[in-house]
Formats: C-alpha cells, structure tokens, sequence
C-alpha cells in the first residue's frame, strides 16, 4: 500500500519545502512508501533498498560511521560494482556508476576514465575487506574517508572543500591535454570529471574559491552533484545558512539543474547527468533534494549524519523494506546482476581506448611519442642539462635566481603546469613565450589572454584553492604534471591545508615561496615569516628547502624535480644574497654539508638559506678573536635524515664541539642539530630588510659577540653544553 505524498517545492533559498509534514518535509512511513511503482522500475527500488540496509549494517556492526550522510565507498563483491552511495545518496550512485560514468573496475588506472571526487572496486575491494570498515584491521580498505592509496581512489578527501578544488585541478588537467594532443580525427583525452558534495562543503572557502575560479574558466567538463539534504552535524543548514545557492552557483557561471526527489528518481538523476557532461559552454552543478538517514528513526535529522543508527533501528528499517530483520549484509542474486556487466564494460573500455591511442601514434608519431611519455610520466630525458651551470657573481635574490633555474625547464618540458597567486611580479616564475591557462574566449581588460593549451595559471589572489587545485592537477595520473605553485612564503599558512594533503597523498607539487623572511622588510610582521618553517619541517613527507644562494637554488630545484612522491616547498629571499663560492648543488641534496671545514674547530656554525652568509660573515670574525669556527649549510633537515649515519656525524660533529645555528625564525627543532641559536622569539617589525636585521642583532659583529660570550659560558659551566640555549 502506497501513501499520497506532497510533492517538494523549492523555495527561494533554494531549500526543499515539503508542506506540513514531519521528518525534513515527510513522514517516515511516506519516506519509505513513496511510490517506487510509479517512478522506478521494481530492479531499482530492490537495488536502492539493499543499499541502504546494507550501509546500516556496515555502520552498526562497530557502532560508528555516517550512515545517514555518506561514507561514500565504492563497495566492491566479486562482480557486484556498487557505488560509494550510502543511504541518502543510493539513487545517486546508481545513476552515476551503473549508467553514466566511464571507468573500468578491474583497471583502476585506465588513463581516459572518468574522474570522481568524494568531498563530503575494484579487485581489491572484496566483500569482507567492505565489512572492515570501522574495525580495528590495519589492512582495511575502507577508512574512514576515502585515501588515494587505495585503487581506485582519485583524492583523499576529508577537510571539507578542499575536493572540490581536486576536482577543479583534475578538469584543468584533462583540458590542457586535450588542447595540447587531441586533434579532430583523434580524441585521445575525453573523460569527464564529477564531484560529489554536501551541504558543509559549501561553506568552506576553499569551495568557493574553486567554484569561482572553475566557473571563470568554462570548465565544461566538470560536473558537481550537490546532496542537498540541508543537514550538517549541528543541525539544520538554515541555522547558519539562508543564501540562495541556485543562484550563487549561476552568478558563478555554472549551468544549474534541480532534482527535487534525489532519494528515488534514478532517471531524473541519470538524465541530469547525461545533460551534464553534454554541456559545451559551463560547469554543470546538479542541486539533488535527498532526506539524510531516510528509512531511520532519525531521518532529516542531525543525529543521522554521524552515528550508528542502533540495532532496533536497523532491524525496523529492515521490516520497512520486506527485508529478513535477522539476516545482515544482504545482497540478492537479483542486485549482483544488475551491477555484473559493468567490468566489461569498462574492459572494452580500455581496450578501444588503447587502440585508439596506437592508430594516434602511428598517425602522429611525434606527438603520439610526447603523449606516451606524458602517460608514463616521464619529463624530458634532458631535463637537468637545462639547468644553467653558473650564474653571475653579483648579489642577487635567491626568488630571482628561482626563476634563472626553473623558467628554462618550464619552458621545454610540457609536464610543468605553473600558477601564481597573483604575484607574478614577484615570483619570477614567467619564462619566455608562456602562455597563459585560459578560455580561449577570453578577453581581458588588461589584455592578458590564452587557451588550455597553456602552462601558466592566474590563479586570482586565492592561495588555498590554488594548492588544492594543484593536488587535483598532480593526481590527474602519475606525474604526467608536475604543479607549480607559487607566493610570499607567509601565505602558505593560508594554503596550509592544502600543502598537507599533497604530502599525505605524496603528490609531487612543488610549491616556489618568496619573501622568507624579516629581511623581506616594510610589509612588516604580517608577511615576516617567523613561526612558518617550522609547520612545514615538522610536516611528514614534505620537503621544505632554503637555499641560500643561486648555486643552492639550483640544487633545491634538482631535489624538487627528482622527488617524485613528495612535495617540495623552495623557500626563497625577496632581497639579494652574496653569491657564495663554496656551495654546492650536489650538498643540498644531502640536506646540509660542510662549507668551510677546521679540524680543530672550537664551534660549527650551521648558516640557513637567506642567512648562510652570515654564518660565512661571523666564521671570518671569529677568526680575528682566534676562535676557530667551522661553517655548515643547512638548507633541508628531511634529505638531511635521509643520509647515512655517519654522514651525518661528520657534518655536524655535535658529539665534539658545540654548534650555533643563525636563522632568524623560531628556534624550535633546531636543539637536534645545534647547541645553540640565534633566533627570533616574537613577531617581526616594519622596516626596510637591512633594517629589520639590524633591530634584531643579525649583523656580524653582534653575532659574533654572542658566539664569543656562550663559548665563555660552556667552558664555565660544562653542563650547559648540553642545553640548549636561545641566544
């Protein structure tokens, strides 16, 4: 027996209104009677039921998860290809998975497949590796949201928003090389790329700096599904939130379609979908009406979003459907069928794709050799020899020398894809003949233009986004880009979040951050980088380097390039830097080497990046107050833990002699390398560099003395060698 239900409404906000019913609009019972006869066929009214039952055992059995919202896992038996849908979003992963998107389960890494990104199997993924997820195996393949380690995964997703961004950055990938090897006979590149969100991600800032920048660039190719069940963890959305997202989205300049009942309405969904990936002008965003937990006791309601529903519960809901309420993680013959033939689809997928590809190149066997090489992930074979071997001998800035090294590489090898948060100026990341990443529509005020063909990104002054696009670009497939980011170092706090995801998904982008420190002068304390190495040091994964002149720089970039699963912030200086004699390109890749050695040295100094003249400054003073002092550069401390043992011993030669580190950032961490430091405990100061450095006694008579006075100290007081002290 089936109920009359209201049917929803969408008011102005953009909110469903579903009359003077209960539960977010409807009763229970006219949830789970809304007449499937009339919308859907019986197969997939069976099939969204045995969804939803199923995500209630799997968040039950360990008493946890989200099974109102989402864990959104691709569950996987044997030929069963279900999709990440829980149960608010059944419908929608049907409609996705089973008729719409194009991938290949049992080839996870098909280079043309569609892209999905959860921001809210294959092979591997059996049946029993399904019901791990919230227990206590280490080897499980469901965690707690989805990780790119796993096949099949595109992103790891879990702050909110910052997929989104992904999903921008993996639609700019299949654009550029689309533009770039595609030809009207061949259309090697042509996958799709969807996105999957909730209500929350629509708050982050990270989200709506992608959204603006995705639809200013006319990404047609690029689908968001919006789960607008208008719940987050504290309540309602209209608890903070009351704006008019249709209309937000198309100010935006993304195509806008509604579904108003996405809990059953499969071929509504499927249809929207499809009208998706046809556009030819925008983005598409799909704004879904679902009921979060639909089915439970708790349905429409916050509680549903991140707890267990409880065994009574499941049991009741299991009765709803004519379901066995004792029988648990039910999958019928009848639903595996419905999912079977999805692995050879996506088979001959692959195999008319790869035939293809090989007409392609033997077609166009230069470009097809460039696209095999792209694929494969390989840069240029002589990619090093373009880094220059020498640079002039006057003092330059080490952001300037950034650009001498890397815009030759830029410019020749087509992996590169580099942006700027609106600090092109500054950044020195510009090589000749660039052209910029845009709509070829495009006409500027300024009368900057370009095509997705090009490798150099306005990124707008949206630093967040920009990382997180760049992990979406640098996640397209194995280093076939390798992102350049590029900002005043300080603002890589606001990109934080998305710096560290990279790391976590050891995706190489490289991130180029100038102005390092207070000798970047006038801005004054809100872009003197103090406490900032150390979040980036500490950070698992990442590379953090500072040379400290051109020669250095090169050997920074070198680490960079070869760092194939790791990203690598260059930290670099806004004002000039001697150019040293004795650096080496080769010692940066050890993370720190001796630059002037004594044998019976009386103290190491360990000189840093925009300091490590100093360090050479206050070794010549020293020697005037016949003190022997040996000089150490220490650009990275992670390629530094990377060597030997002994190597490291004969570099600092801590066991021996005392060591003072000179770097004007706060000292913690550096007690594992030094005895001591000369540092800076407070915010920096507004004033011009050599005058910042002056106020907080970085010259090298007032360090010189300093180093005098501790060495006097430890010979009075022995165990204070074995402190360390804060100078």
């Amino acid at each position: 027996m089936y109920m009359e239900t209201k049917t929803p409404q969408v008011n102005g906000t953009g909110h469903t209104d579903y009359g003077n019913n209960t539960v977010n609009g409807l009763k229970q019972e006219e949830m789970i009677e809304e007449s499937s006869v009339q919308r859907l066929s019986s197969e997939h009214d069976l099939v969204l039921k045995t969804f939803r039952l199923l995500i209630a055992d799997l968040c039950q059995q360990f008493g946890g998860g989200h099974p109102g919202y989402a864990e959104y896992w691709r569950l996987r038996e044997v030929k069963a290809d279900f999709d990440r849908g829980a149960i608010g979003m059944a419908a929608i992963g049907t409609a996705l998975w089973k008729y719409v998107m194009r991938y290949a389960p049992h080839t996870p890494d098909y280079f043309n497949r569609d892209r999905f990104v959860l921001s809210n199997g294959y092979k591997a993924m059996t049946f029993d590796q399904l019901k791990s997820y919230h227990s206590d195996r280490v080897d499980a393949l469901c965690p707690g949201h989805p990780e790119i380690e796993h096949e099949g995964i595109e992103v790891t997703t879990g702050p909110l928003g910052q997929g989104v961004a992904n999903a921008v950055g993996l639609a700019m990938a299949t654009k550029n090389l689309q533009a770039t090897y595609n030809r009207p006979d061949f259309d090697v590149v042509s996958n799709h790329t969807w996105c999957m969100i909730g209500d929350a991600c629509l708050q982050e800032g990270v989200a709506l700096e992608a959204i603006s920048f995705g639809g200013h660039l006319k990404l047609n190719n690029l689908t968001i599904i919006y789960d607008n069940n208008q719940i987050t963890c504290d309540g309602s959305v209209d608890l903070t939130n009351t704006e008019d997202v249709n209309a937000k989205m198309r100010a935006c300049g993304w195509d806008v379609i509604d579904i108003e009942d996405g809990c059953f309405d499969v071929e509504g969904i499927v249809d929207a979908l499809n009208k998706a990936r046809a556009s030819t002008e925008k983005p598409t965003f799909i704004n879904v009406r679902t009921i979060i937990g639909i089915g439970s006791a708790v349905a429409g309601d916050a509680v549903a979003h991140g707890a267990a529903f409880g065994a009574a519960d499941v049991a009741n809901m299991k009765k709803m459907y004519g379901f066995n309420a004792e029988e648990h993680f039910v999958i019928s013959e009848q639903v595996r069928k419905f999912f079977e033939d999805i692995p050879a689809k996506g088979e001959q997928l692959v195999q008319t794709w790869d035939k293809k590809v090989r007409e392609y190149e033997a077609r166009y066997p230069e470009l097809g050799a460039d696209f095999r090489r792209r694929i494969e992930g390989r840069l240029p074979e002589n990619w090093k020899d373009l880094v220059p071997s020498s640079f002039p001998e006057k003092p330059t800035a080490t952001r300037a020398s950034s650009g001498l090294v890397f815009n030759p590489i830029a410019q020749q090898c087509n992996n590169f894809m580099v942006g700027t948060a609106d600090l092109s100026p500054s950044v020195n990341m510009i090589w000749k003949g660039k052209v910029d990443f845009q709509h070829p529509d495009l006409k500027t005020t300024c009368g900057i233009t370009g095509n997705y063909s090009g490798r150099y990104i306005h990124y707008g002054v949206r630093e967040h986004a920009m990382c997180a696009i760049s992990n979406g670009l640098a996640a397209f497939a194995p280093n076939t880009f390798v992102p350049i980011t590029s900002s005043f170092f300080m603002f890589y706090l606001y990109a934080a979040p998305a710096v560290r995801m990279g790391a976590l998904q050891h995706l190489q982008v490289i991130h180029a951050a100038t102005h390092d420190s207070i000798g970047m002068g006038e801005d004054g304390p809100t872009h003197q980088p103090i406490e900032l190495a150390n979040l980036y040091r500490a950070m698992p994964n990442l590379l953090y380097i500072r040379p400290g002149d051109s020669e250095e720089t090169a050997g920074a970039w070198i680490a960079a390039i070869e760092a194939k699963h790791t990203p690598t912030i260059i930290s670099t200086s806004r004002h000039v830097l001697p150019q040293l004699a004795q650096t080496r390109r080769d010692g940066v890749a050890k993370g720190a080497y001796v630059l002037e050695e004594v044998d019976d040295a009386d103290v190491t100094l360990i000189g840093v990046g925009a300091e490590l003249s100093f360090a050479v400054e206050v070794a010549k003073e020293l020697r005037g107050r016949d003190i022997k002092a040996r000089v150490i550069s220490f650009p990275c401390w992670r390629l530094f833990e990377a060597q030997p043992l002994e190597y490291k011993r004969h570099v600092l030669r801590k066991h021996r002699i005392p060591s003072v580190v000179i770097e004007p950032y706060a000292p913690n961490g550096w007690e594992r390398y030094a005895s001591a430091a000369i540092c800076v405990k407070r915010f920096g100061h507004s004033l011009p560099g050599k005058a910042a450095y002056r106020y907080f006694g970085f010259e090298a008579p007032v360090m010189t003395s300093k180093v005098e006075e501790y060495l006097g100290k430890i010979r009075a007081d022995d165990i204070l060698r074995q402190e360390f002290v804060e100078l």
